[in-house]
């Protein structure tokens, strides 16, 4: 049995499911994508990979609190009559709505531009 791998072991802990070190020294979850620049300009970009086919308009480069960003993600939703979230920083909104969130956010005097194809 020299193929077999360790799940747990109180010597070092939980154990990474992909690469199979310790939590503390895995590797796989380093290699995410790098966080966005702070340079003050707000990225709008459109995402369906790893979504099931689904469409998703994500804006990122905040400079704003946990409670500015929910109200701010609250008033676009309401905005483009869609479903959507804020996660790490980012307003994720449900579909295809580059336009109408720039022409949202510039009309409040927010700098952003549409990122990606």
């Amino acid at each position: 049995m020299d193929n077999s791998r360790r799940v747990y072991s109180t010597e070092s802990g939980r154990i990474c499911s992909s690469c199979a070190k310790p939590a503390a020294a895995c590797t796989c979850r380093q290699k995410q994508a790098p966080p966005a620049p702070a340079d003050g300009v707000i990225r709008i970009r459109r995402e369906v990979k790893g979504r099931g086919g689904k469409t998703v308009t994500v804006a990122s480069g905040f400079q704003l609190d946990d409670a500015g960003l929910k109200q701010l993600a609250a008033e676009l939703k309401r905005r483009c009559g869609t479903g959507g979230s804020v996660k790490d920083g980012e307003i994720l909104i449900q579909g295809e709505h580059r336009e109408t969130i720039l022409a949202e956010l510039k009309k409040r005097g927010l700098a952003a531009k549409l990122a990606g194809g």
